[in-house]
């Protein structure tokens, strides 16, 4: 606080340096590990007087407060808790659009729909996702419209919608080119970078493969593996996921052996994460490795029974 009893510019930034921190945070270790500490830094900035910010700093302020209310909805999403993560990223939206924010709120409903999405909504994912979208034109940001339209397609790739699906992910992966270089993302979208957008296309084409023809799996599997190259350690939690696709497209081309190590591998890094989406996103695996049944096969589908079956952080 200034001596004055202003929030100052130094105020807001130590803000969103904490925010900038956190994620990084959620990004290479799970939900779990940050959440307690965002529920800190959010109980700190409701202490703050708004009505001694002025002019474009409230604004600003009004914009890292919805960031830290996103990535505490993101957090409870990670350890599998649907109802407070509605609930926080609701306060999200409602802050970005005091702030006018609509790059802040196109991301905010990419994440509600992969909310949705994880819970099997599709239309309720898609409904959020084109909400998005709108906001996301009025920004005026091709990189959101990317990270939007990719979701779409895959949400319509669960839905069994080739033709759709693969219209929606050349759509994105044309906007996805067009938005140039990504050293200017803002905070909540950095993310999405080449990696991310291999695991995306990698993604809509395993939906592809379980919904409509394994014939998909070929091209999913050279995706997925560009985007396991593309992850370092900062981004764990999507190296896991990643392999934990990856495995499933090679049980679903009958390649088990193959199955058999991404998916140890993949299990072994989702141990250290605090993340019950990956003890979720594991069950498809799972079952193709039940229907298998040999030694080897089993013998990884008691690792993952067993993970799956631990206490949820």
């Amino acid at each position: 606080m200034t001596t004055t009893g202003r929030i100052g510019i130094a105020e807001v930034e130590r803000l969103e340096n904490a925010v900038d921190a956190l994620r990084a945070l959620d990004y290479r270790q799970g939900g779990a590990f940050s959440h307690d500490a965002v529920r800190v830094v959010k109980s700190v900035s409701l202490l703050l007087n708004w009505g001694a910010v002025h002019g474009g700093l409230r604004s600003r302020l009004l914009t890292v407060l919805a960031d830290l209310h996103n990535l505490l909805g993101w957090t409870e999403f990670d350890i599998g808790r649907r109802v407070p993560a509605r609930l926080r990223f609701d306060r999200a939206l409602g802050l970005a659009a005091a702030a006018g924010n609509d790059d802040l709120m196109a991301n905010i409903c990419y994440r509600l729909g992969r909310l949705a999405l994880h819970h099997d909504d599709v239309e309720g994912g898609l409904e959020h996702l084109r909400q998005g979208q709108a906001a996301a034109h009025r920004s005026g940001s091709l990189r959101a419209q990317a990270i939007l339209t990719i979701n779409e397609a895959w949400a319509l790739a669960k839905a069994g919608d080739e033709r759709a699906a693969l219209t929606s992910l050349a759509r994105a992966e044309c906007r996805f080119q067009s938005a140039g270089t990504w050293a200017a993302a803002r905070p909540w979208e950095a993310f999405f970078g080449t990696a991310d957008m291999a695991a995306m296309r990698g993604t809509v084409l395993t939906e592809l493969a379980r919904t409509v023809t394994s014939r998909y799996s070929d091209e999913a599997i050279a995706r997925l593996r560009d985007a396991v190259d593309g992850y370092g350690a900062e981004m764990s939690r999507s190296l896991a996921l990643t392999l934990i696709m990856l495995a499933q497209n090679h049980a679903l081309q009958s390649d088990f052996d193959e199955a058999v190590r991404v998916g140890g591998e993949a299990v072994d890094l989702a141990r250290g994460l605090g993340s019950t989406r990956t003890k979720d996103r594991l069950a498809p695996l799972a079952a193709l490795l039940r229907a298998h049944a040999d030694p080897a096969s089993s013998d990884l589908l008691a690792r993952i029974d067993g993970y799956r079956a631990e206490p949820g952080p």
